[in-house]
Parts: structure tokens; sequence; C-alpha cells
């Protein structure tokens, strides 16, 4: 039993795994090599899901105050919310910047319809775009048969339209390759004014393909993520048609 659980110089010691076939990236641990695990073939899928929290308070501040003051609470009655903040929706988006080897770059977001395509460049196509969260989210796909053709990608997501509201979502990114275990990232800092939050850096250095972690969040959109990471667009308001 202490064999298996003391680190042995596998996986264990370098990433938090949330079960045998997850991959945690945080602050302590931040890349994840698909080259060296066998993965950087085949399609790699990107998920985006969120919920909203209920309340701006309640949520995450009922844990404060004494035992017995908790205690008394149970016997009083929940207050009934007014339609206020708490009930803001946001509609977040999951976007990807790419820059290919041959100088090549662009976008792939839901934003101005640039989807993609995945069998010609960029090698990376958007299935859609979710307004309102839920269990299935917004997916990219990215052709990592063509991986020799990126230089970097940088998959962000950002708020759309409405009040900038992050603190307020149970938001994560999911990164499924083709082979080993799927890469979770949580969205879960307190930053209620961003509006953009770079997720993750997707990198070719001399052939290795590497997954790291970024969330940094932005009080703009798409292009202070592009001057915080020199990728040197043109950037123009948007809309999206409506539903």
């Amino acid at each position: 039993m202490w064999n298996f659980l003391r680190p042995s110089g596998g996986i264990n010691t370098q990433f938090d795994m949330a079960n045998a076939h997850t991959i945690e990236l945080t602050r302590r641990h931040q890349v994840v090599s698909l080259s060296k695990q066998g993965a950087a073939v085949g399609n790699l899928r990107i998920n985006l899901s969120w919920q909203m929290r209920t309340s701006d308070t309640g949520g995450w501040n009922q844990r404060s105050g004494s035992w017995l003051s908790r205690q008394m609470h149970l016997f009083k009655p929940e207050p009934v919310q007014a339609a206020g903040p708490a009930m803001v929706n946001v509609d977040l988006d999951l976007a990807c910047m790419y820059e290919l080897t041959d100088g090549t770059k662009g976008v792939v977001q839901p934003l101005g319809n640039f989807l993609g395509d995945l069998d010609a460049p960029p090698y990376i196509q958007m299935t859609g775009d979710d307004r309102f969260g839920g269990s299935s989210g917004e997916t990219l796909y990215i052709n990592l048969d063509k991986h020799e053709e990126f230089k970097r990608m940088l998959v962000f997501v950002y708020i759309y339209d409405g009040t900038p509201a992050f603190d307020r979502t149970h938001a994560k990114v999911e990164i499924f390759p083709s082979s080993g275990p799927r890469i979770e990232i949580l969205l879960d800092e307190r930053e209620p004014q961003a509006r953009s939050c770079a997720v993750v850096l997707i990198e070719n250095k001399k052939g290795d393909l590497t997954v790291r972690r970024e969330v940094k969040y932005v009080y703009g959109f798409q292009a202070e993520l592009d001057r915080l990471y020199g990728w040197g667009l043109q950037w123009g308001r948007g809309y999206k048609t409506k539903v």
C-alpha cells in the first residue's frame, strides 16, 4: 500500500492527478509534453464548459463566521434574491490565436465567424458557439498530424457581451489528446473585472509539442492578449448574429 502511494518517478511526480485519466495543470505543475506521451498526432480536442454561480455571496462566503453563527443560520429562512447582478448570464467564448512555422498568424473564434479549417491551414477548427454554457460547452479541434506546421497556439477565453463575471462562473477548459490522459485547467481565480483569460500556450520547440498553463486574466479583449504575447495582429470590433 505504501509503495502504491509513494511517488515512483512517474507522471504523479510531475502533475496533479484528478484521477487516473486526468492531469490537472496548476500553478505548481504547469507543463505537459504531448510529444513525450505519444499524443502529438491525430485531432486534439479542446473543450470549454461553464456554469453560473447562483449568488455573488452565498456560494463563497457562507463558510465564514463562527461555528455558532453558522448553526444559527440554519434556522433562518433563506432570503429571496432579487433579479440583480446574481442573475446575470455570461457568454464565454473559446478561441485560439495561432502562428504557423511559415509566419502565418491569425485567430479562430466564433466572433466574426472565424471558424477555421481542420484539413487546410490553420488546421484548427471550431465547432459552433455555445452561448449558455453547460456540459457541452464550446469545442476546438487541432489537427496534430500537421504539428510540424505549428509554431505556437494561445488558447484563450473571453466574455463576449455583458458584465465581466469570471468570478461568477464555474469554468474549465479540458484538453483531450488522441492518447493518454486528458488535461484539465480550472478558471477559478477571483478576477471580477476581467474580460479575457489566456488559458494555455501550446508550443512546438524543436519537435517537442508542449502545453503550458497560463491562466492570465486581462481587462480588455483579444487586442490586449495580443500585446501581452506579442502576436502582432490587427483587431477591429466584431459582432455575433442574434439568436
